[in-house]
């Protein structure tokens, strides 16, 4: 396996995980105890500002690193460390990726429908607020643990 691949894949799934820890531990319940239209302003512009490219350099690089890596476990499955690439990986894209683009993104997208100063607003940002959070902690866990597994590979070789 590429030694290389595969250190940078542990640090990128850890640097996600961070990324996401910090929205799990304090921005979101930041966020919540402000009034209800600067949390959304804020998060919708943070939805905006995301879109950089050093977010999406690890945010879209690490998905693909995952299944370049799984592959070549695959492929070399008799070597030291190849199960904690194949689970790696799969753990990234399923609790990471997949659960960006079926959880978080669709609530991104709803909440950026949303006037701050509408009647409802509150009702809509805390319903965001919620699901968002808990599809966010899913990342964080799959981010830390796919770090943990490309680790144990690298351990392993």
């Amino acid at each position: 396996m590429s030694s290389w691949l595969l250190f940078a894949t542990a640090l990128a799934s850890a640097l996600m995980g961070g990324v996401f820890f910090a929205f799990s531990s304090f921005i979101m319940p930041a966020l919540g105890r402000i009034p209800p239209e600067d949390g959304i302003r804020a998060m919708q512009r943070i939805n905006i500002d995301v879109l950089h490219w050093s977010f999406l350099v690890p945010f879209v690089g690490t998905p693909i690193a995952c299944v370049a890596l799984a592959a070549q476990a695959i492929w070399h499955w008799n070597e030291p460390g190849a199960i904690y690439c194949v689970v790696g990986g799969a753990v990234y894209l399923f609790g990471t990726f997949i659960v960006t683009a079926a959880g978080n993104v669709p609530l991104n997208n709803a909440l950026a429908k949303v006037k701050a100063d509408a009647v409802d607003a509150a009702r809509a940002w805390d319903e965001f607020a919620i699901g968002w959070t808990r599809w966010n902690h899913v990342r964080t866990v799959a981010s830390m643990a796919a770090a943990g597994a490309f680790a144990a590979a690298l351990a392993t070789a």
